[in-house]
């Protein structure tokens, strides 16, 4: 039996605790969640599980043998800290990792430091349909040279304190909403980004909100363009006015031999009932010689589907997660290292939509 320790438990940590439940030889055994609202109904999920009076509590927990941080993004590092003082653990982090340039000094210094392995909850790369597409990519396309993710999705959600509401809590949209795609596009180019270059804005979300009168400054939509050591390029399109779009997020990776396309419909709970059954993820190979393409459905197990809002993505993770806690897998698909890059990329976004130039990596 494996015995989690939740630190944090609003909606995303609602979907750990959903899907650590559907794997055998679990037990979530303490939860912080300062929130009462939050810290009650997390307790009705795992009614067995402790609530911890507080983060210390937590740690003094006994019989833990990993925690998972679904805390706000601005609350990581300074959590990661404190638990390599007090208890170094096996960690599965939510992204991003960090949130200011300032902390790339202390982020660093616990990647070369702490004793136990860290997962980076980077979802998307388990989503069925990407993870089919990842694995075919190279084949269908003879290396890729173009790749595009586009997110067209509904807007941030509601979240307690409303911190996702500024950018000093998250870190901006490209770090707390994109690096997910950064880190996409790490996977499938198989290269390092050499510059960045983004054009963003806020045109329609959040424009009319005052939290204790401060004015939410979140970008809702922007191109992002970024070029690689290995001369592949790839470029993000978010869009977070469009769920009225069939599917969320749609992937292409072109190369010399053909096209590879991934389509990936959003949550399921907010495909409006009228129209039906929601759409289904699909893969498309469209090789160029002889011209023929050819859909394929990625179908998901409907109850893995229904334990969150990422196409069964969070379930596969934490399939993976548990198997390095229980020493059948030597180190995390997703390091601190890769969680660093994302960040930094977006970071980098954020920059050059800020300052109209082109930002370059050492």
């Amino acid at each position: 039996m494996i015995n989690y320790g939740m630190i944090g438990c609003g909606m995303m940590g609602h979907e750990h605790l959903q899907n650590i439940a559907l794997l055998g030889g679990t037990n979530v055994s303490v939860i912080f969640e300062p929130n009462s609202d939050m810290a009650l109904s997390a307790s009705r999920r795992v009614p067995n599980a402790m609530l911890a009076a507080s983060f210390e509590d937590l740690l003094d927990f006994p019989n833990l043998d990993c925690l998972v941080i679904t805390s706000p993004n601005y609350c990581h590092l300074e959590q990661m800290l404190r638990i390599a003082q007090k208890r170094p653990l096996p960690l599965l982090v939510e992204k991003p990792l960090f949130t200011l340039p300032e902390d790339q000094t202390a982020i660093l210094e616990f990647i070369k430091t702490y004793p136990s392995p860290v997962w980076v909850a980077m979802e998307y790369r388990y989503m069925p349909p990407v993870k089919a597409f990842t694995e075919k990519v190279d084949s269908v396309t003879g290396g890729v040279k173009m790749l595009t993710i586009r997110e067209h999705r509904f807007p941030f959600l509601n979240k307690i304190g409303d911190w996702n509401r500024f950018n000093d809590k998250t870190g901006g949209t490209f770090v707390e909403k994109c690096c997910h795609f950064f880190d996409l596009m790490r996977l499938i180019i198989k290269s390092e980004p050499v510059r960045i270059m983004a054009s963003a804005g806020q045109d329609a979300n959040h424009l009319n909100e005052r939290y204790e009168g401060r004015v939410p400054d979140i970008l809702d939509n922007g191109y992002v363009i970024v070029d690689f050591a290995n001369g592949a390029r790839a470029m993000l399109e978010l869009c977070m006015f469009a769920e009225g779009a069939e599917y969320q997020e749609e992937i292409s990776a072109v190369g010399p031999k053909g096209k590879l396309e991934a389509k990936v419909p959003g949550p399921g709970r907010f495909w409006p009932k009228e129209l039906g059954m929601a759409p289904v993820p699909l893969l498309i190979e469209s090789p160029r010689f002889p011209k023929k393409p050819v859909t394929t459905e990625v179908l998901v197990d409907p109850v893995i589907l229904d334990a969150g809002d990422h196409n069964g993505a969070t379930f596969y993770q934490h399939k993976l997660f548990l198997d390095m806690v229980r020493g059948q897998k030597q180190t995390p698909d997703v390091n601190l290292g890769d969680g660093y890059k994302a960040v930094i990329m977006g970071m980098a976004a954020q920059e050059s939509a800020a300052t109209g130039r082109v930002v370059e990596f050492e």
